[in-house]
């Protein structure tokens, strides 16, 4: 099993990392939502947090997928049994229910080949659980723009390319962007680290993703939390510069 741990990034926002991917439990005046739900190898940890914070998980209001690929998904069929509500945009509500049902710009097989440095990234997140994500039936109640109606009221900022329905999630009083894998520090599929788009081999339109960008400009978050790699705390601007260099790849 890959190592899990968590950690306190902001007041009330706790990033759970399991084998390079993360999630983020927020706690609000009003509740508990977990953004994203990693992979099924987090469970443990999540409970580790939850006792600390002298919750369970049957505490927690919601949770919202900023997308539906098996290494978002891997915990909420779980945490929706436990009386989670879980919500989607609704052009990724059929991948959060087949979570392997997406077909990438590049293949991956031969991608990981020529990029070995992400082998053992992908080799990690097999070892807790990706392989064996069961998809969730989640509500299409994200909209873009709009606030998401659980506990902290995201606004949405729908960010296809990476998927169809890709939303991020901007705590605007907090100044914290929840990106989701709109924007990364750290590429499974190369090991690179660094803000940038997420390669080709599991994105299904690297140009739209480059595009997308623009929605999160405008935001000026000083704190961007991303589904992979550390947190970028030089604000949204500079992480976005970085990464339309960088590029599709």
């Amino acid at each position: 099993m890959a190592e899990s741990s968590w950690t306190e990034v902001a007041p009330g926002f706790f990033a759970l990392t399991t084998a390079y991917t993360n999630c983020y439990l927020v706690r609000t005046a009003d509740g508990l939502t977990l953004v994203d739900a990693g992979l099924p190898g987090t469970r443990k940890t999540l409970t580790e947090l939850l006792r600390h914070l002298g919750a369970q998980e049957s505490d927690i209001d919601a949770v919202v997928l900023t997308h539906g690929h098996f290494d978002h998904v891997g915990m909420a069929r779980g945490l929706s049994g436990a009386g989670a509500r879980v919500v989607v945009h609704p052009r990724d509500q059929h991948l959060a229910r087949h979570p392997y049902s997406y077909k990438p710009a590049t293949a991956r097989v031969p991608y990981l080949l020529s990029h070995p440095r992400g082998v053992p990234v992908i080799a990690a997140m097999a070892a807790a659980g990706a392989l064996g994500v069961r998809g969730v039936h989640a509500q299409p109640d994200v909209v873009d723009g709009e606030p998401v109606d659980v506990p902290g009221r995201p606004r949405a900022l729908w960010t296809p390319g990476h998927t169809d329905g890709h939303c991020a999630l901007l705590f605007e009083q907090a100044g914290v962007l929840l990106a989701g894998d709109a924007i990364v520090t750290l590429d499974p599929y190369t090991g690179e680290t660094g803000p940038q788009i997420v390669a080709q081999a599991a994105t299904t339109d690297a140009a739209m993703a480059l595009d997308s960008l623009e929605v999160l400009e405008p935001t000026d978050a000083r704190l961007v939390l991303t589904g992979h790699g550390e947190a970028w705390t030089d604000g949204i601007r500079t992480a976005v510069a970085q990464a339309r260099r960088v590029g599709a790849h």
